[in-house]
């Protein structure tokens, strides 16, 4: 017997886009991230632009076997899901979204556009707002609902930040922002990407909290994502996906729009009572954008916040010194005159080439106080150390370091300290690359 094969019909399939006139909250969904979708040429989904696609699954059965066999047959299997927003082989699986709702979770009239605040919110405000939810570490929940009455997702999260009396979604908060360009953003605007083609789990939403590099390539987002609120240093616009979100700006600002970034940092001085150990306001991460935009981001270790921090003081000793300045005028808290610089954008810029200032000391000319061995070795993520390695390379031992030093703890920082206390004459125990109090002491006296 002679094996045949029997060819089976080529089977095709159409995707059809959705209605027009259908009411339904499917179909509605899909018009609206069709509608908000980054267009193809900035690299937008193709089915944003397309009528239907068609696509074809040849199948094939083969007989087998003299006098009789069996017949196998192979089937296509389905095509992955569109990678999610915010998700990556290193970053946070999933961020899907909940539908409109209201507040607690109360039931909203189909799509309907959101309740702006009375009165309309400031950029100071969402930003404050955003870091709240940081600072208590909200669970991510599509369903779940946190005391403030928001949807705990990413589009909840943008809608507790702009104050809306509702939680939205990533393809109706369009209707309450107007978008933008990359270089007008600032601080409490938001990107949003939109997938056409599964805009409830394939779409994402972050919180603009400025730039942190000066080639204005990386930002701090916050954002809403497993397993809870984050605030970090992000690639521009995002981990994946980058070239589909689309800068948009809430309509209801208070404190205006704006044509630059620039326009964002405030004219007024707001007090030196805002600035220092302690403070935690939105002033805080304008500064620190404005220094990072002047050659201060060789000091944030991740971009600059509204919680004040010793890169925050050694930024601004640095720009200070830039100007001249010394003494009591060069003392890493800004003044009006600092603050008048940084905003008209006068005087002169951080040298990146310049070493950076050194740490503080005490009027009695001694070193500054040993801040503990817990800071120092595998995982110490903190300005002491940078503070340690700076020191090491202002004394000579800084041959180890391919780059920085920096704030992450590093073999380059071990072996760097190791080659001081050898020279100190130590041996053993007393050059295992780890300071203590006499290496501190030495170092720095």
């Amino acid at each position: 017997m002679t094996p045949t094969h029997q060819p089976v019909p080529l089977l095709e399939f159409d995707e059809v886009e959705p209605d027009e006139d259908c009411i339904c909250g499917g179909c509605r969904a899909r018009r609206r991230a069709r509608r908000h979708a980054a267009p193809v040429h900035e690299g937008g989904h193709a089915a944003a632009r397309s009528v239907r696609r068609r696509a074809a699954v040849l199948m094939a059965a083969v007989g087998t076997a003299l006098g009789g066999g069996a017949a196998g047959a192979s089937g296509a299997t389905a095509a992955p899901a569109p990678t999610p927003g915010g998700s990556s082989a290193t970053q946070p699986p999933k961020t899907p979204q909940g539908e409109v709702s209201g507040l607690h979770g109360e039931q909203a009239r189909g799509f309907a556009a959101p309740r702006a605040t009375t009165p309309p919110v400031t950029r100071a405000q969402i930003i404050e707002r955003a870091q709240r939810w940081v600072d208590q570490k909200v669970p991510y929940g599509m369903n779940r609902y946190w005391s403030d009455g928001y949807r705990q997702d990413c589009s909840g999260f943008v809608s507790m930040a702009w104050g809306l009396g509702s939680s939205q979604t990533t393809w109706t908060l369009p209707d309450v922002a107007e978008r933008i360009t990359r270089a007008d953003l600032q601080p409490g605007d938001v990107l949003i990407y939109n997938n056409p083609a599964n805009p409830q789990a394939g779409s994402h939403v972050t919180v603009f909290g400025g730039w942190t590099n000066a080639a204005r390539t990386r930002y701090l987002a916050y954002e809403q994502t497993s397993p809870s609120t984050t605030r970090r240093d992000t690639p521009y616009a995002y981990w994946n996906n980058s070239a589909s979100y689309v800068p948009y700006r809430y309509k209801a600002l208070s404190d205006g729009g704006g044509t630059s970034s620039d326009a964002s940092a405030p004219t007024a001085f707001p007090g030196a009572d805002k600035f220092g150990p302690g403070a935690d306001n939105a002033y805080v991460t304008e500064l620190g954008r404005m220094l990072v935009q002047r050659g201060g981001g060789r000091f944030y270790g991740q971009g600059p916040g509204p919680r004040w921090g010793e890169a925050d003081r050694r930024a601004t000793e640095a720009f200070q010194l830039a100007q001249g300045w010394r003494g009591a005028e060069a003392d890493g808290i800004p003044g009006k005159d600092t603050w008048d610089y940084l905003v008209n954008n006068k005087g002169r810029s951080i040298d990146s080439a310049s070493p950076p200032p050194p740490p503080p000391v005490d009027p009695g000319g001694r070193a500054p106080a040993f801040p503990g061995r817990d800071r120092f070795g595998p995982g110490a993520n903190n300005d002491d150390v940078r503070r340690l390695g700076e020191q090491l390379v202002r004394k000579g031992f800084g041959r180890s370091y391919a780059q920085g030093p920096g704030p992450r703890w590093t073999e380059s920082d071990r072996r760097a300290v190791q080659a001081f206390q050898e020279a100190q004459g130590w041996r053993g125990a007393e050059a295992d690359g780890y300071p203590g109090p006499d290496t501190w002491q030495r170092l720095f006296g």
